[in-house]
């Protein structure tokens, strides 16, 4: 049972809801795809970690061969060719490795190299499997980084707990694709009902089951609650609003260890989401 949490924007509580569900359920993956600013180590503070680069192709120019057709300048699309002064320019910042240059390029002035975009570690918790990835800073995309950690999860044939990146990109929709049920997690705000609307949409688009969390709630009527009423959307959780589990998380601790109200609430989800996927 592969399970993605997601949230429309970040700080809505989706690292919290991930970390605790993988702890909760033991004998699982937990994967932080969140590769821009991944913090699910803080959490679990795996050991035996292991770092394995992940590389793209780019293009790399023999001058002498190019002749300044400038073919690979009006192929690239992302802007990452330009020819100045004679000969190409080539931004690395923006290049998306789709290798297309080197298959147009007329004279074979094109070759390719690899350049390193980030990392992937990996290693245990007392009860799980810790994956995550870290895009290096200035790069255009994550998505090869979150291929290996997918890639990983699937070879493992173990269920895995996947922490998506925030909002409702590509990068998400990567995370998504191969999960059996979504969790979206939720705040009971104008802003948040307005950001888990996006990620309804998403996951309504690749067909997928899943429920809401809610996060920080209170006993007050909220435009998040009513859209899911409306909407009929399944309501899996409500988190509320506590200072005791606000402290204690941000001190970096795993809430369903230290206080037992909240390993309640997360194993009353369990329940309901091995029912909703019949696991």
């Amino acid at each position: 049972m592969n399970i993605a949490v997601l949230s429309g924007k970040g700080g809505t509580g989706k690292t919290f809801v991930s970390v605790n569900l993988a702890a909760a359920m033991g004998q699982q993956i937990y994967a932080d795809c969140d590769v821009e600013a991944p913090n699910g180590d803080l959490f679990f503070k795996p050991e035996n970690v292991k770092e394995t680069k992940i590389f793209v192709k780019v293009p790399v120019f023999d001058e002498e061969k190019c002749n300044g057709c400038k073919k690979c300048v009006d192929f690239c699309n992302f802007n990452a060719l330009a020819y100045v002064k004679n000969k190409p320019l080539f931004f690395p910042s923006v290049c998306h490795s789709c290798g297309g240059c080197t298959i147009i390029c007329p004279e074979s002035a094109i070759t390719e190299i690899d350049r390193t975009v980030g990392s992937v570690f990996q290693g245990t918790t007392k009860k799980n499997t810790f994956m995550s990835g870290k895009l290096n800073i200035g790069e255009a995309s994550g998505m090869p980084i979150i291929k290996e950690i997918m890639n990983r999860i699937t070879d493992s044939n173990q269920d895995a707990i996947i922490d998506c990146p925030p909002g409702s990109g590509c990068m998400v929709m990567e995370t998504v694709q191969n999960a059996d049920f979504c969790i979206l997690v939720a705040e009971p705000t104008s802003f948040g009902c307005h950001n888990l609307r996006m990620v309804v949409d998403l996951v309504r688009v690749f067909n997928k089951p899943f429920a809401v969390v809610l996060n920080k709630g209170t006993d007050e009527i909220n435009p998040t609650e009513e859209f899911l009423k409306d909407e009929k959307i399944p309501l899996l959780m409500k988190i509320p609003f506590e200072s005791e589990l606000a402290n204690r998380t941000a001190k970096g601790e795993i809430a369903v260890e230290n206080l037992p109200w909240v390993k309640d609430l997360f194993d009353q989800a369990i329940d309901q989401l091995r029912k909703k996927v019949g696991r």
